[in-house]
C-alpha cells in the first residue's frame, strides 16, 4: 500500500468588532509584517499562511478570513463562517464594547459553526496603563466561555505565533476536515458570486492570497500556559518576524468541502 501525503487545510475566522486588529493579526501571522494603518474591512479579506507543526510532524496551510466587525456587514460575514474549522475571537485591551461583545460573537459562531476549535485573544496588550477591563474580567470570560485565552500585541509580535500554532493542533486533534461534516469553505462558483475584499472604500481590490508560506515549527519550549491565563503573557519584547517569505505555487482551497 502506497502511502500519499495529505494536505491538511483549515479555515481560521478572526471576528470581534471593528478596530481591535484582526487585519494586523493575520497580516502579522502570514506576512511577518505590521502595519498600524486601519482600513476599514468591507466583507471579508482572505490570506493563506503554511506553517509546518514539529509536534504533529503535519504541515498545515492556514486559510485566514478576517471578517468584517462592522454589523452592517453582519449578513455578508455570517455566510463565511460556514466550514470554519478554527475561530479567533479578538477585542482590544482599550475598548470595553469589543470585550463585551463577545459573548454575542460567540454565539453567532457556535449557531453557524458548532463548535471548532476556539480562542480568545486580548490584543494591545502594550497598552495595559488604558485597559478598559481587569485580568480578572478577562480570565473569567475566558472561563465562562471554556476558552484558553491569548494576551497579544500583534506590534510586537507577541504570542501571534502562538495563537494559531494551537488552532493548528486542535484542529487537528479533533479529527481535522473529517469532523467538519458537510460544510467547508464555499466554492470556486460561489466565490466568483460573492464580494470577498474591499479593504477601504478608495481601494475596493479583489480577494488576494498572500501565502507567505514559512517552514519555521514552532519552538519545543513555546510558553503555552504564560501566554494563556497571565503568567509571562505581560511580558512585552520586541521580535523579528517570523515568517520567511517564499515562492511557490499556492493552492488557496485545499482540501476544503463545499457549502
Amino acid at each position: 500500500m502506497i502511502e500519499e501525503d495529505i494536505d491538511v487545510s483549515v479555515k481560521v475566522i478572526v471576528v470581534g468588532n471593528g478596530q481591535v486588529g484582526k487585519t494586523s493579526m493575520i497580516t502579522r501571522f502570514a506576512k511577518g509584517i505590521f502595519t498600524n494603518e486601519y482600513k476599514k474591512t468591507i466583507g471579508v479579506d482572505f490570506l493563506e499562511k503554511k506553517m509546518y507543526l514539529s509536534s504533529l510532524g503535519e504541515e498545515i496551510t492556514f486559510l485566514l478570513w478576517d471578517t468584517a466587525g462592522q454589523e452592517e456587514y453582519d449578513a455578508l460575514t455570517r455566510t463565511y463562517y460556514k466550514g470554519a474549522g478554527a475561530v479567533v475571537f479578538a477585542f482590544s485591551t482599550t475598548d470595553r464594547a469589543s470585550f463585551d461583545d463577545i459573548k454575542k460573537w460567540h454565539a453567532k459562531v457556535v449557531e453557524e459553526c458548532g463548535n471548532p476549535a476556539m480562542v480568545l485573544v486580548q490584543n494591545k496588550v502594550d497598552l495595559m496603563d488604558d485597559a478598559r477591563m481587569d485580568a480578572g474580567e478577562v480570565e473569567q470570560l475566558a472561563k465562562e466561555l471554556r476558552l484558553k485565552l491569548y494576551r497579544t500585541c500583534v506590534k510586537d509580535d507577541l504570542n501571534v505565533t502562538d495563537v494559531f500554532t494551537h488552532l493548528g493542533k486542535e484542529f487537528v486533534n479533533r479529527g481535522g476536515e473529517s469532523a467538519l461534516g458537510s460544510s467547508g469553505v464555499p466554492s470556486m462558483e460561489e466565490m466568483a458570486t460573492k464580494p470577498i475584499v474591499e479593504r477601504s472604500a478608495n481601494n475596493p481590490a479583489s480577494a488576494s492570497s498572500a501565502g507567505a508560506g514559512g517552514d519555521a515549527a514552532p519552538a519545543a519550549s513555546a510558553p503555552e500556559n504564560g501566554a494563556a491565563l497571565g503568567g509571562d503573557a505581560f511580558k512585552l519584547g520586541a521580535k523579528g518576524p517570523s515568517v520567511r517569505r517564499t515562492g511557490g505555487k499556492k493552492r488557496m482551497f485545499t482540501g476544503c468541502n463545499i457549502l
